[in-house]
């Protein structure tokens, strides 16, 4: 890996710098098919990660994963109005398959609502085959015009949650239930504390009837949609024959949600504790935790120090994940680089002078306040205080990420002349009030292309609600959070 060229710092301009940390790190490189991407190795083991991690959570809540087609009948999309309007644009339609043109197009899956539920209307017939909770964990397409590694790709992997119930009550209760699996998903594993809350009518998933979301605020105080929940109410089951006989005789369509999660959270990881150096990973994501790197100058002790990295990693165990870089055609200070640009979150050296010492040097990736960078621990010692070295490091990436979060968050703005100049500015998170009105919320996008990232769930709004709505003084109806967003 060369270390002729630094990064482009972050401050310079974070676009450049986010680019070429995704591709030092060897998270992604770019596909010869325009706007798609190839995930490399150590991209993926953190994907898997997420994924493991994640999927526990979803089957702790009763779901089960399935898998259901690639390919969806063009028909079927065309069904539910708002949907094909909402994702026309984004489609990549086959029409011609084993050298003859098809019967019928078909879509390749941009989200599988249609194709499921119509699967479920056949498996459907009484209130006692609900509810039916499923997940899937696949690939979906979506014809992006503007693409960048992990954040907006043509093709991207994901899991969708697809659920249906007998009542509205039901279906509201799972959609704020995953909701809440992906904020604590988030705050856990990727140190990355989001907002959550309503979505307005103009940012609602094509065809639900109310949408959910976990908000982000990135390194350069723009928004990312880090995940979503949807509450679908009745339209699919509708368009989709999807009923079923309630427990009092009577027949009724089925109350569905949709909600999911994508390899953006890769991207959102890199934005969030990111530095100039390259990614920070946090320790839970982190493929190697650990990074052993053995110094030597003479044959002789190469044998020794690398017998004696062996051993420190052989009793960690299942500690950490440990990795041993005993590779000759690379110098030590090659490995730092490399390891460092990777993101691992703790390294331990160890030459000659360590060996006679019986110790190792301790190098923390990120330094928590009051914490140094390097230092000498014995062996013993490391071994013993490593899984809680780890332990802090999250701990410490989460309350950073927080400070941050709330040290960029803009409340009581009561004009919109103030809207725009934090906008124009500083960015972040900017807590209004607003009236509810379309033409308003449009204002403001046309205007200062912020929007509506949510509508405060309670334990995010404001101590006073604010009184009036920013765009145009009439009295506000609720608290909204705008921002610029990826």
């Amino acid at each position: 890996m060369a270390e002729e060229k630094g990064l482009t710092p972050r401050a310079q301009d974070f676009s450049a710098w986010y680019n070429e940390v995704v591709l030092r790190a060897e998270l992604a490189d770019y596909s010869p098919v325009r706007g798609c991407m190839v995930i490399r190795p150590w991209g993926y083991a953190i994907w898997e990660l997420m994924q493991g991690a994640l999927d526990r959570m979803i089957k702790e809540t009763g779901h089960q994963n399935a898998y259901f087609p690639l390919f969806i009948p063009l028909s079927f999309i065309e069904r539910e109005r708002e949907h094909v309007e909402g994702f026309a644009p984004e489609l990549a339609i086959v029409t011609h398959a084993g050298g003859k043109e098809l019967e019928e197009a078909l879509v390749v899956r941009p989200t599988s609502e249609t194709i499921i539920y119509a699967m479920f209307a056949k498996w459907v017939q009484s209130y006692r085959d609900l509810p039916l909770l499923y997940n899937q964990w696949g690939n979906v397409v979506r014809w992006e015009l503007r693409t960048r590694l992990f954040l907006r790709t043509t093709e991207f992997l994901w899991q969708e949650g697809h659920t249906a119930h007998a009542t509205e009550e039901e279906a509201e209760e799972e959609t704020r239930r995953m909701l809440g699996v992906y904020r604590t998903f988030m705050e856990q594993w990727l140190a990355m504390p989001p907002l959550t809350g309503l979505k307005s009518d103009s940012e609602k998933f094509a065809g639900a009837k109310r949408t959910y979301a976990c908000e982000a605020l990135m390194q350069d105080n723009r928004a990312l949609q880090a995940g979503t929940s949807h509450h679908l109410g009745q339209n699919f089951s509708r368009q989709f024959d999807l009923k079923f006989q309630t427990q009092e005789g009577r027949e009724d369509y089925a109350w569905n949600t949709s909600w999911g999660a994508t390899t953006r959270l890769v991207g959102a990881l890199v934005m969030t504790h990111g530095d100039d150096a390259g990614i920070v990973v946090p320790p839970l994501l982190a493929p190697t935790q650990v990074i052993i790197v053995p110094i030597w100058k003479t044959d002789e002790q190469r044998a020794a120090v690398l017998g004696k990295a062996q051993e420190i990693a052989k009793a960690l165990g299942t500690a950490a994940r440990v990795k041993v870089d005993d590779r000759d055609f690379l110098t030590a200070g090659s490995k730092f680089y490399e390891w460092e640009a990777k993101g691992v979150p703790l390294r331990l050296e160890i030459g000659p002078k360590d060996l006679a010492k019986q110790q190792v040097m301790l190098v923390r990736r990120i330094v928590p306040d009051g914490a140094a960078r390097k230092e000498a621990l014995s062996e013993t010692l490391a071994v013993q205080q490593i899984p809680e070295r780890l332990s802090g490091i999250q701990r410490a990436m989460l309350a950073e990420a927080t400070r941050r979060r709330e040290a960029n968050s803009h409340r009581g703005v009561r004009t919109f002349d103030q809207l725009r100049e934090i906008v124009d500015g500083v960015g972040g998170f900017i807590y209004t009030g607003w009236c509810g009105s379309s033409v308003c919320e449009t204002k403001v996008k046309e205007e200062t292309k912020a929007t509506i990232r949510v509508i405060p769930d309670a334990e995010f709004r404001s101590a006073e609600m604010p009184a009036t709505c920013v765009v145009c003084g009439e009295p506000a109806a609720t608290e909204v959070v705008w921002a610029k967003a990826y």
